[in-house]
């Protein structure tokens, strides 16, 4: 039974991609390490998660630095770039709920787009090959933004792009520092539970105004929108 909500003609969300919409994060857990093996460069143990909050450009500019690899910042990108488009071309899968819940949402005229830190390649290759591209208002990345999900610049992008006001937006997120940043900004948030930042639920699951830890709460979240 659906309950009362934020109703469907106001709301706009606004999608984090990577560990929320796509089940991708075991492909950007092991990019830089892969990458440096490619080299025969053995990583350092928590490189992982140093390189995940930063964008392509600065994971390449960290790699050159660190590693004194010599290749350019720009070459470095497009190395990695073509490891990644590999698996969201041909592999990576929408998480359990997620066609349903844009389907759900596109029939309730509930406009949606995409902030991410992945380059626009990668998604809209991932997107294409899964029939959704066409559904979002726009693809927004950090790298064509100019920063990270530190600042709010891609939500308040993104928002625009749905025509919803942000205290009406959902940012729906994995990652606690983005999160943060769409909280601070005025958005609502949904927290989206992923393994790879489970150690950050908690924590994440405090500060957001709806949780998604099943499919089953994306049905409830569309009952929200009724």
């Amino acid at each position: 039974m659906c309950g009362k909500g934020v109703p469907g003609m106001n709301a706009g969300i606004i999608f984090d991609v990577d560990g929320t919409l796509l089940d991708s994060m075991p492909v950007w857990m092991d990019a830089g390490s892969r990458y440096l093996g490619k080299q025969g460069i053995s990583p350092e143990p928590d490189l992982a998660g140093k390189l995940l909050p930063l964008t392509m450009t600065e994971t390449a500019v960290y790699l050159k630095n660190t590693y004194r690899l010599p290749y350019s910042p720009e070459e470095i990108m497009r190395q990695i770039n073509s490891m990644i488009m590999d698996s969201y071309g041909n592999s990576v899968r929408l998480k359990d709920g997620v066609r349903d819940l844009l389907s759900g949402l596109a029939e309730y005229h509930v406009p949606f787009a995409a902030a991410t830190m992945t380059d626009r390649g990668a998604v809209e290759a991932a997107f294409r090959r899964l029939g959704i591209l066409d559904l979002f208002k726009g693809i927004f990345t950090a790298t064509e933004t100019g920063c990270g999900k530190d600042r709010p610049d891609i939500y308040f992008a993104a928002a625009a792009a749905t025509g919803t006001a942000v205290c009406d937006t959902w940012v729906f997120e994995d990652a606690l520092f983005a999160a943060e940043t769409a909280k601070r900004a005025g958005f609502k948030l949904a927290a989206v539970f992923d393994e790879s930042s489970r150690d950050e639920w908690p924590a994440l699951s405090a500060i957001a105004d709806y949780r998604v830890t099943a499919a089953s709460d994306y049905r409830s979240f569309l009952c929200l929108l009724r």
